[in-house]
Parts: C-alpha cells; structure tokens; sequence
C-alpha cells in the first residue's frame, strides 16, 4: 500500500469499510486536509452514492465534479468494488490517471486508452468511453454474470449527444444494469428522461444533484468597441487573465500577432516571463514566434501546437504572468489554467459542415471556464460584437452630433454569405439552457461481433438474437430510428453470413421448449482486444508477410504497412498535395501544356501513398474473414517515410509543407507511428534496418519534444511513478546529441547520402545549391562531378530502385585516421551495367552534427574508383 497515497492509507485505516459513516468521514477528512471544504452540492452528492444511488451530477464548471468523482473511487473500494472512470479524450484519461495514482497509489489505478494499458486488472480504470462501451457489448447484457464492473463515473456526458461518438455514452446505460453510475457535467440541460429510463432499467433510485448557483458567480457583456482597447482596459483594471476565444488555430495565432502592438505587459511583468522562461528551447518556425508573444505577456494556446508549448503557456498562466491567452474553444474541453475572464470573438463556428451558431451547451461550456474558485471572486464572460457593427459604432462616435457627417456615414454590413450574429443571439444564449441530450445510437459490425462473442460463466455462447433484440428494442432512439436499427443489423448479419463468418445451426428436438430451434454463431474466433487497440493493426501484421526481409526497402515498406493503418493527419496529407501539385504545374509549364489539360491532370495528383497497389487489394481480401473492420479503410500515406527519404529534420519537414501552425499534429502522428512501430511489428520483420528505423524514429520525437514519449513510457512503468517530485516544466532541456544513439544516427546518415544520389540521379542542382552550406559543394561542383557518368551511361546513369537501396552499396568507416568522431561514408551508385565502380565519398564529424542537430556531410569526391 503506497504511505504515499492519502486515500490509500485512508482505506486501510477503516475499521469497517462497510459502515458509509465511516467511508464518509473518512473522505471528509481527506478534504480537509487538503484545505478544502465540501460544497452543499458535492456532499449531497457523495451522500446518495454511499446510498447506493446512482448520481446526475450537474453542476457548473468549477464546482468541484471532479472531487465527488475521487469520492466516487473511494466509495467502490471500501465496498471492494471495481470502478471506471471514462472520458472523451485520451489526453483526459491520462491527466486523471496521474491525478487518481497521486491519491490512491500506483498498484490501485490503471489505465485503457487503445494505445496502451497500464495496471489493467486495477480496482480503478481510467479508460476512453468507447472502452467501456466495447466491454460492455462484450461482457454486459441483461443476462451477464460478470461484466467485470461495479461502478462507473462518466464525466463530460454531454458527449451522449455526439453525433459520432454518443453511442459510446449510451451502451453502458442499456448493457450494466447492475452497476452504479455517476454521470457528470455541467450542461446537461434536462435530465428527466435519464432519470426514469435509469430507475426502471436497474431499479436503482436516481438522483439528479443540480446546484444553480456558481462557487464563483459570472457576469455577462456584450461588447461593441475594438477589441485591441477592450483587452488594454481588462488588464489595466485587474480582469486578467483573459482567454481571448477563436474558432480557427490561424485566427489565434492571428490574434496574438495583432495584440504585439497592444501594451499588455509591464517592464517588470517581461522580466519575469523572461526569468521563468529561462534558458527554455524554442524551436525555429512557430517556436520562434511564440517566444516572442510569451516575452510581451501574450500566450497561444490549441491543439495544433507542440504539448511542451502548451505547457508553456499553462504554467506561466498558472503563475499570473501572462495576462492575455488567445485560443480556440478547446479550452470548453478544459486547459488547467486559472481564467479571469473568457471573451469570445464570434457566437459562430464551421462544425465541418457549414457555419453555424453556437449551441447554447457549446456556448456554456466555454462561458464556464471563466472565474476559477480560489483564485477570484467573479468571472466575466464577454462577447464581442461582429467586426462590421463595431466600425459602424467608431463612424458614428467620430461623426458626433454632426448631422452632415452623419449623413456622410455608409453603415457597413455583414459580408455577403456570412452567418451573422447580434446581440439578440447573445441574448438568447444566455438565458438558454442546455438543448436536450438527443441519443445517438448505432448499430455496425463491431457491436453485433461484441455481442456474438458473449459467453456465460462456463464459457458457453450466450444467444446473441436475445441480447442485440434487448439492444435494438431498450436503446433511446425514437421508433422510427429503432426501425432502421434494426433493418442495418439485418444488412449486416446477412453479410456475415455470406462472408462465413456467422452460420446458423439448427437446435434438436428438446432443447428450446421441447420444441427445434435455431441458433446464430460465429464460426472463427474475435481477437479479445480487436476494439480496444489499433483496429488495423492485425492487419498490418498480415500484410508484412507480403515484403520480403531480404529486400532492398524491407524496412521502408514496412514503415509503410505501419502508415498505411494510422489516423490521417489531414494538415499534413493536404501539405504534401499542395506540393506535389506545385511542382507539377511547373513540370507541365515548363512541358507547355495549355491551362485545362494542366487542371485536368492536377485532378489526379494527391499525397504520395507508398505501396497502394499491394496494399489496397490485401486489404479488401482481409475483410472478407475479418469482418470487424469493416466500414474501416486503410490510408496508405508516406509521412515517416517522406522525412527519412529525404532525409528531412522534423524542421525541415514543418517548413517544405507550410506547417508551422500545425507542429504539434506532427509530433502526434510521429509518436504513434514510433509506438505503433514497437508494439506491432513481429520478430520476423525486426530486422536491423526496421529496428534502427524504429531507434530513429524514437529520437527524432525525443529530439522535438520528449513529453509524449516520456509519458508513455511513464504509463508503461506505473511503479516507476514519482508524483511528489514532478519535475517543473519550464526548465532547461538537455538536448540529447543526434549521435548518441549509433543505430539511429546511422539510419539518418544512410539516407541523407541516399537522398543526395536521388537528386544527382534527377540532375538537380538547385536542390545541391541549397545543401552546400551543409555539404561543401554547390550545385555546379555536382555538375563537374557527375556529368562523366552520364556521358558513360546515358539519361539512366543513376539508379534509384530498390538494388541501389542495398546495404551492400553502403560503406561506413567509423574511424578517419583514429579519430572516432569522424566518419567516412562511401556510397556505391547502381549503373545500368551494373559495373559499380563509381562511388560518392564524404566525410562525416559527429561533434558538427551535434552542435547542428542534423547530419552534415562533408563532400570529397564523386569517382570511379580509379580517380577516387
């Protein structure tokens, strides 16, 4: 039992962990000693849990959910319960992971989020909400014997009403009839309905706890003068900090950069963010702009940016020295920041369809981050005025009572096209409540195959007609909704069947009311975890059987294989298009193709997609005997492979494909694709090209921000856990050196020589021109040295397929004259006779390399080996 953990060593100190007096006390007690003191609200609501009820608990943002959440776990092990805690995002769960190790220990909390799993047979989980709902299906019913939990807090449960993701709120309510549940958020809006369906589905009492008013009350504005003033006079009159609200990453961005001009920040108040920054590391690109805001009191804040800048930007917040933080509404999800005031520079958001006003739950959710309990008084909640309005307001001041130059004034309108919106729109949102949760149930091949998997305590099947009927018929939707329910489970029981993965047998005589019968049921076996991991990851295993380990690019088109299976960054994808038609234009220009024809062919061009033609087809034969992928598609893609090809810094990768405002999407798919690369890839393929790929990979996330790595490797050693010395956030990074890692850093010298043979294959100089403060040599210095083998051998003098790829081509001498931090490389070049007598030498220092944070070569010749 962690001495550590306060809650832990308040269980073992019960005398009777069954007596809800002394489970109460002894969480009261634990409050206190935190300085804290237990809101009417919060004691209400810890009350009816240790009365076995089940707890709405709709409270405002700031009211303290969180801490009857913590008494919720408590309450389930004293009675020797398993508890769940779920949440909408991942980065959620593993925030409340840490927070719930830190009070009841490391041995008692684990976590599931589909990327990994920490601790998973702990009394309390913390997982996504598709987790539990997977297990549900899985386990649960009206006729399970153990779904394996007791007791479940939902927090953000106005999820139910997500379009794409609310069935996942909704299965545990129609599967766990036995359990207890906490539902939690702070716009609900009417809970009748949950109410009644809850009782009478598991004759468990419920009670809705629902405090109107705030611990922190909030005062609402609307505002019609510029906004650069209005953020001067809230700072100016203690009303900070502010978090300025946008709906795009680039209009926040935007934002700070207009904001420079704006007198935010003392003297004083710059020298202390310039203190508490410290020797921090900012990186080139957004980096070095974000410097310059956080220096001038300014922070960015959305998902787009690297985690250690948000970081950044949360803990100089926390400690009052930014005053101003222009975000999107995210912050609605929560950023742990104490907020002063929120003001919202629009009530109008694109939902991925169209433009749209806000929703009044939309709307709450971010008024609510406003005014944090111990830290102010109030919270202001401000919304600006349309642009046009506001210049229409400045015209007339200025104009006075001047009735000529009043007549003069042109009032400006709303652009053509533009959803507007007025002060009746704020208004109205106001005095709002939250809309309706509306359920969002569905049926797909994955929850029929949960449910036919289901078996009872001797492991026998359960009869999946009688459980997705109870599925079918209990869900919340509307009746004709139900109907099409049942017509796609229809859709998809007939395709199993035609694909052979169902069969359906018939019952003798005797066994069903002395009557025959049919039974349904699979005929293969689901994998345990085909829902909880990487959905496509059995997949990529089946599809590296199709690449040799002895070929060539075995360790790319693995990578590939890897990729293809990946969550789209669309940023990225969208980069490389952009690109890639760039450079056809000028190909077709230069080829004198007429304007039409030229779109035509751009029609065709997209992001580069390694390995299509194998894949695709092995993916469409796959789903015929694995049906639980199906509505899933594989994305062949080449983000990792682009960089290593070209032999790309994750800087240079961020500025060829303007993604300066999307770094930290990057950062996440380089860290999935590393995690992904480690726990997938099986023996057999793990050659010494795959593992020193996977050890590049590795360093090159460490090498932009270690946080996600770090934390995963956290989470995979819980007992390593050391919550009372968490290292501050700010400080100065040691910069791992890029050759530290030999494997690694060989990898990244084996393909920036490459990269280099593919331009002198293309004959392009201008690229060389634009590596020569790296490599020595210009393009014209290339041109000199190459233009003898193409005289030798023709158009085709280079080779760039798979054979000029082999390892044996590849010499690299680790010492130069007993220096060992000088290396030589000598990269044979595949002629079409294959004579391979020309080579290009350089010279590598690896001290120049550290200091520059990438390979830089050292050219010496590019030879036959007679004149080398």
């Amino acid at each position: 039992m962690s001495t550590s953990a306060p809650l832990a060593l308040a269980l073992a100190n019960l005398k009777d962990p069954s007596d809800p007096d002394q489970v109460f006390d002894a969480f009261v007690q634990f409050v206190t000693d935190r300085g804290l003191t237990l809101y009417p609200a919060q004691e209400e609501a810890i009350l009816e849990l240790l009365d076995d009820k089940h707890v709405i608990l709709a409270t405002p943002t700031g009211s303290g959910k969180s801490l009857v959440a913590i008494a919720a776990h408590f309450i389930a092990l004293a009675r020797g319960q398993r508890t769940f805690y779920t949440a909408p995002l991942k980065a959620l769960v593993s925030e409340k992971f840490f927070d719930l190790v830190a009070v009841f220990g490391s041995e008692n909390v684990g976590m599931t989020t589909g990327d990994s799993a920490v601790n998973p047979d702990a009394p309390i989980i913390c997982c996504t909400a598709e987790i539990l709902a997977n297990q549900s299906l899985r386990r649960g019913g009206i006729d399970a014997f153990d779904p394996g939990v007791d007791q479940v807090v939902m927090d953000e449960f106005h999820y139910y009403a997500d379009p794409q993701r609310g069935w996942a709120w909704q299965v545990p309510l129609l599967e766990l009839p036995k359990v207890q549940f906490l539902m939690l958020s702070a716009t609900l809006g009417d809970t009748a309905f949950f109410q009644k369906d809850l009782k009478e589905r598991t004759g468990r009492d419920v009670v809705e706890v629902a405090g109107v008013e705030r611990p922190v009350p909030l005062h609402f504005s609307y505002v019609v003068e510029p906004l650069g003033e209005l953020i001067e006079e809230l700072v100016s009159t203690h009303r900070a900090p502010v978090y300025v609200v946008h709906f795009t990453q680039k209009d926040a961005v935007d934002r700070a950069q207009s904001l420079l001009s704006t007198k935010i920040a003392s003297k004083e108040a710059k020298e202390a963010i310039a203190a508490e920054l410290g020797d921090f590391r900012f990186g080139s690109g957004f980096g070095k702009l974000l410097s310059k805001y956080l220096r001038a009191g300014i922070g960015v804040h959305h998902a787009g940016m690297l985690p250690k800048y948000r970081r950044v930007v949360e803990r100089l917040t926390q400690k009052g020295l930014l005053k101003v933080v222009c975000g999107t509404d995210t912050l609605g999800v929560g950023i742990n920041v104490p907020i002063r005031t929120v003001l919202l520079t629009s009530l109008v958001k694109f939902d991925g369809e169209r433009m749209r006003h806000l929703s009044a739950r939309e709307f709450h959710q971010i008024a609510g981050r406003a005014g944090r309990a111990g830290y102010d008084t109030v919270g202001e909640v401000l919304v600006m005025a349309p642009d046009h309005v506001i210049e229409n307001k400045k015209q007339l001041e200025k104009a006075g009572d001047d009735p000529k130059k009043l007549k003069k004034i042109v009032r400006k309108k709303a652009p053509a096209g533009h959803v507007n919106w007025t002060e009746s729109t704020y208004e109205r949102l106001i005095d709002a409540p939250p809309e309706p949760l509306t359920s969002q149930f569905s049926v797909t091949h994955a929850m029929i195959l949960n449910v036919l998997a289901r078996k009872d305590e001797d492991g026998k099947p359960i009869n999946p007609v009688t459980s997705m009927t109870h599925l079918l018929t209990a869900n919340h939707d509307n009746e004709a909704k139900k109907r099409e329910n049942v017509r796609q489970a229809f859709r998809i029981y007939r395709s199993m069947r035609q694909s052979g993965i169902v069969e359906k047998i018939k019952i003798p005589t005797g066994v069903v009311g002395g009557r025959s019968g049919y039974r349904v049921q699979l005929t293969v076996d689901v994998p345990d975890n085909f829902a909880l991991n990487q959905p496509l990851s059995p997949f990529a295993v089946a599809a590296m059987d199709l690449i040799a380990p002895d070929s060539p690019t075995h360790g790319l088109d693995i990578l590939s294989i890897i990729e293809s299976t990946l969550d789209d960054p669309r940023q990225v994808l969208f980069g490389q298009e952009r690109a890639a038609k760039s450079v056809a234009i000028a190909e077709m220009k230069a080829e004198g193709i007429e304007y039409d024809e030229r779109m035509a062919l751009l029609e065709d061009i997209s992001w580069p997609k390694p390995l299509e033609d194998l894949l695709i087809p092995a993916f469409h034969t796959y789903k015929q005997s694995n049906p639980w992928i199906s509505g899933m598609e594989l994305s062949p893609k080449s983000v990792v492979r682009d960089m290593l090809e070209k032999a790309q810094t994750f800087t240079d990768f961020i500025s060829r494909y303007q993604l300066e405002r999307s770094e930290g999407v990057v950062l996440k798919y380089l860290a999935d694709a590393y995690r992904t690369m480690r726990q997938t890839v099986p023996t057999e393929h793990r050659t010494d090209e795959v593992e020193g790929i996977t050890e590049w990979l590795g360093e090159l996330v460490r090498s932009v921000d270690s946080s996600l790595l770090d934390e995963w490797e956290r989470l995979a050693h819980p007992e390593d856990l050391d919550l009372e010395n968490e290292p501050e956030i700010i400080e100065e990074e040691t910069l791992r050196p890029i050759t530290a890692n030999d494997r690694a850093f060989t990898v990244m010298l084996r393909n920036a020589v490459f990269y280099r043979v593919e331009l002198a294959a293309r004959e392009d100089y201008d690229a060389f021109d634009r590596l020569a403060a790296k490599d020595g040599w210009n393009g014209d210095d290339w041109a000199d040295a190459i233009d003898p083998m193409f005289e030798e051998y023709g158009d085709d003098a280079i080779g760039i397929g798979p054979d000029a790829r082999s390892p044996k081509l590849l010499q690299v001498t680790k010492s130069v004259d007993g220096n060992d931090r000088v290396w030589k490389i000598r990269q044979v070049l595949d002629d079409p006779n294959k004579d391979h007598d020309w080579a290009i030498t350089a010279l590598v220092d690896l001290d120049e390399c550290d200091a520059a944070g990438e390979v830089m070569l050292r050219m010496v010749s590019v030879a036959q080996a007679s004149d080398a």
